[in-house]
This record gives C-alpha cells, structure tokens and sequence, in this order.
C-alpha cells in the first residue's frame, strides 16, 4: 500500500535535497464548474466544494485573470517517498514551525512539495537542510 518508494523517515530526511523553484507561485481560485483558462497548466489543482483551487507561478495566474494570493515559494523534495510514509510532513512542518514560517505541503505520487512564504524561501531551505543534517 502508498506504491514504491522510500518509507523510512531517517533515510527520507537524509535524502529529502530540497529544491527551491525559481517562479514565485500563487494559490488562485476558480468558482464550482468553472474551466481552467487556456493556456495555465497549474502545478497541482484541489477540488473542492467553494470552488478549484490552482497552485501555479504568480505570473501564469496573473496573465489567465485568475483572482490569487501571491507570495509562496515551492520547494520540491527530491527523494521519491512513499504516500505511506509516517512523519515526514510532521517533520517538515515542524522544523518550519520552529523557524517561524507557514508550510503548505502538497504530496505528489514520487515527491512532496512545500508552499513556504516567498520572502522566507531562503530560510526555509536553511532550515529544511539542516533537517536533513540531522
């Protein structure tokens, strides 16, 4: 169950290599049964009962007219964890938390990501790398 990938948490927070996207990204939302705007390929989309939300690069949203709140910054983990993995994101976020900064953690099937405030970016790698060094 939760596919291939890596399970245990010392070796997911040893390999984890975090990697900061260059593109400020922003959370937008489009109302119930709305289409996506030709031409945005949002990194991840979440359905939900208000509406779609779509994470994509601030500038992608802006030119598609979707309404958004910009200022998050994505870092992607490089080890392929497994989605049942236990306390990776408890970790993650912790760590993040105790740098003073939000967290919001999409899993994809071979990586996670994290949405971190984008003026904080920086920190957030530093905090998350020495997450990593044990």
């Amino acid at each position: 169950m939760g596919g291939d990938g890596e399970t245990d948490l010392v070796e997911l927070l040893r390999a984890m290599r975090p990697s900061l996207a260059p593109a400020e990204y922003g959370f937008g939302v489009l109302p119930p049964g709305a289409p996506t705007p030709a031409g945005l390929r949002p990194f991840a989309t979440v359905e939900e009962a208000e509406g779609r939300t779509l994470v994509a690069p601030v500038a992608e949203l802006a030119r598609a007219g979707v309404p958004h709140s910009p200022g998050w910054a994505r870092i992607s983990l490089a080890v392929h964890s497994s989605l049942s993995a236990v306390g990776l994101t408890a970790r993650l976020a912790t760590a993040l938390a105790d740098a003073g900064m939000s967290a919001n953690v999409v899993a994809g099937y071979h990586h996670d990501h994290l949405f971190v405030p984008w003026p904080r970016r920086h920190d957030a790698v530093a905090a998350l790398a020495a997450l990593a060094a044990g």
